[in-house]
């Protein structure tokens, strides 16, 4: 009896010594997801303030009318207009938006309600390759083949312009919303489908009306995925968009981004001289008008909830 009593309290005592190892290790992972939150954004923070602060510096030798509202970038005459650079990003990432995430959404759709399983067992790895390959891959395929073939088809005068940069943006961003957006179909619950079938909705109509709506949440988030990596697209744009400081008057004007124009330019530029701070202040333009665009969408995706 008196050896019963003494294991039954060894085995507490190893319990409750296992519990506080199990309670230490929670407290931990707790500290060190805390503390890696808190570097993560540390590290966001002073990269915004560094670029920020560098940017703004160049507001003591050039007027913030001619940077934003002026057309003219010519640094060796001291001109900093930047108009031409901002239009040409906003443009170029919203058209390649406009044509990419429809074209994803349905593919989404395709490989979410209507392949058969042993097709999407390809294609869902197949999409998840587009993603590995290298942006100056896509931009070489675009110069030799898409510029080329806009040039004799619409008659252009060099083929550059928004709309080569554009559409090699959209097959940039497709597996993007589409991998994201079949993810978030397929997360919408079985039962809400078969009741509207069962009202008498059609395929289509569930689809539209049910199930879209449903996973709106996820199929914005994987727009506003798309629209990030297409306004910072540096390699692509740059060897397709033209090069050239000008406001864009069509879809094959040759014209330039805030991105392509900092590659271009960026190892010309001596640190802390004015042509430099102006780099960095399209850089920190870069950031407002991505940091825009997701509240805009953000705001958008909370009116439709």
């Amino acid at each position: 009896m008196e050896r019963a009593v003494t294991v039954s309290r060894m085995d507490g005592k190893q319990s409750g010594g296992g519990h506080e190892r199990r309670l230490f290790y929670d407290k931990c992972g707790r500290y060190l997801f805390i503390a890696s939150a808190f570097l993560m954004t540390i590290i966001i923070f002073s990269i915004i303030f560094f670029i920020g602060r560098q940017g703004l510096m160049t507001f003591a030798e050039v007027s913030p009318l001619e940077f934003f509202f002026g057309a003219q970038w010519d640094p060796t005459l001291g001109k900093f207009g930047a108009l031409s650079f901002i239009i040409g990003s906003v443009a170029t990432t919203l058209l390649s938006v406009v044509i990419g995430a429809p074209l994803g959404l349905l593919g989404a759709i395709f490989l979410a309600k209507v392949a058969p399983v042993w097709l999407k067992n390809i294609m869902r790895p197949a999409t998840d390759l587009y993603v590995a390959i290298p942006s100056v891959v896509y931009g070489y395929i675009g110069l030799m083949v898409l510029v080329p073939f806009l040039r004799s088809t619409f008659g252009t005068t060099t083929g550059f312009g928004v709309l080569a940069a554009s559409l090699v943006l959209a097959v940039m961003i497709l597996p993007t919303i589409l991998s994201i957006s079949t993810d978030a179909l397929n997360a919408v619950p079985r039962p809400l489908e078969e009741a509207s079938l069962a009202l008498g909705a059609t395929w289509w109509q569930t689809m539209v009306h049910v199930i879209v709506p449903a996973a709106a949440p996820g199929i914005l988030t994987a727009i506003v995925l798309a629209m990030a990596r297409a306004v910072g697209e540096t390699m692509a744009v740059q060897m397709l968009i033209g090069n050239t400081p000008q406001i864009i008057t069509s879809l094959f004007t040759p014209t330039a981004t805030l991105t392509s124009n900092i590659v271009v330019e960026m190892g010309n530029t001596p640190f802390g001289s004015v042509w430099g701070n102006a780099l960095f202040l399209m850089a920190f333009v870069l950031l407002l008008i991505s940091l825009g665009m997701i509240l805009l969408i953000r705001r958008f995706g909370q009116r439709r909830g």
